[in-house]
This record gives C-alpha cells, structure tokens and sequence, in this order.
C-alpha cells in the first residue's frame, strides 16, 4: 500500500487525507522531518503561503522536503501547494521548494469574497468536467520546457504536471470527486 505524507501545517490536510484513503492509499500528517520518512509521496495543501513557507522553515522541512523531492519523491501542491512547488512568484522573493519550472501569480482572482467554483475540463480525468473549488486560488502565468498543461480556466493555466510534480490552483480535496487524487496516485506517484 502507498504510503502518502500529507503536510499538517494549516490548510484542507485532513480532507487531502480522506481523499488519498478513499483511493486505497495509506496516509500521515506531516509535521516534522522524521516523519518524511519512508514515504512514498508527498501532498503539500492550500493554506496562505507565505506562512507556509515561514512554517516549512520553522519546523525544519523546507530542505528535506527539497532533498526527497530531488531524490525522486512525488508531490502534489494544491493552492498555497502550487505556490510553494514554483520556482518563481510575480512580483514576490518569497522562497519555495523550487521544484517545478512555473512561475505563478499568488491571490490572482482577488480576495476570499471572489471565491467560486466552476467545472474544468482537466487533461488525464476523463470526458466528464471536473467540479474545481477556487479559494484566493493562484494561477499559472508561464510555463517552461518539461511542463505539461492540463487544465485551464479561460486563458489561465490552472492545473500542470512537470514529471513527479503535479499542481492544482483549485481544491480537490473540498469535492466528492476522487479523480486529482487517483491520477496522482496511479499516474504520478507510480
């Protein structure tokens, strides 16, 4: 069975965690380095960035998280994931994990009150849309070689994959809707 590490320091992590089980996966919060061990993957939630990554150094994880992630380590960045997993932000010298050749737009649909949902068309799920939850969600500006599109909203890149890295601007995990986290399990982390 998949063992899958699911940051615990703010954000959905819990829900992430029913998610992952729900698609037959073995999960653990993530709150210190030693629990990075022996995991098989990683999912890093929404939250509010810039404490996410005042928080990954805090407790010590940015560079482990860094090193596993260079050693092979599958992870999956939703929101303030997607955030952390870009190697570049508009106009911020906020420091990341650096992981994905991206660079992003942070709060790129206004404030919480600008929150919506919509259906997505997501490359790899299937026909059927895919009901995405954006909360202060970011949004994709540019993409480089490696990097794959597979979903957009308009003219937005909201959803991307560069090899063991896939990233969602939206909240799979605030739907009933298991297809994000099985293509992470079964296309990703595999």
């Amino acid at each position: 069975m998949m063992q899958i590490g699911v940051l615990a320091l703010q954000g959905a992590f819990r829900e992430h965690q029913w998610s992952l089980e729900k698609c037959g996966a073995s999960t653990r919060q993530v709150r210190k380095p030693e629990e990075l061990e022996g995991l098989d993957a990683l999912v890093i939630p929404g939250g509010e960035s810039t404490t996410m990554g005042k928080l990954l150094k805090d407790f010590n994880l940015m560079e482990p998280i860094k090193k596993l992630a260079g050693e092979g380590m599958p992870v999956f960045g939703t929101c303030a994931g997607l955030i952390m997993l870009a190697k570049q932000i508009r106009n911020s010298q906020q420091e990341t994990l650096a992981m994905m050749d991206i660079e992003v737009e942070r709060n790129a649909y206004g404030r919480q009150v600008d929150s919506f949902e919509t259906d997505l068309s997501v490359e790899g799920l299937g026909a059927e849309p895919f009901r995405a939850v954006f909360i202060r969600a970011p949004y994709i500006t540019r993409v480089n070689d490696g990097v794959e599109v597979l979903a957009r909203y308009g003219d937005k890149i909201v959803c991307a994959r560069q090899g063991r890295f896939l990233v969602a601007a939206f909240h799979p995990e605030l739907t009933d809707d298991l297809r994000m986290h099985r293509y992470f399990i079964e296309n990703v982390a595999k």
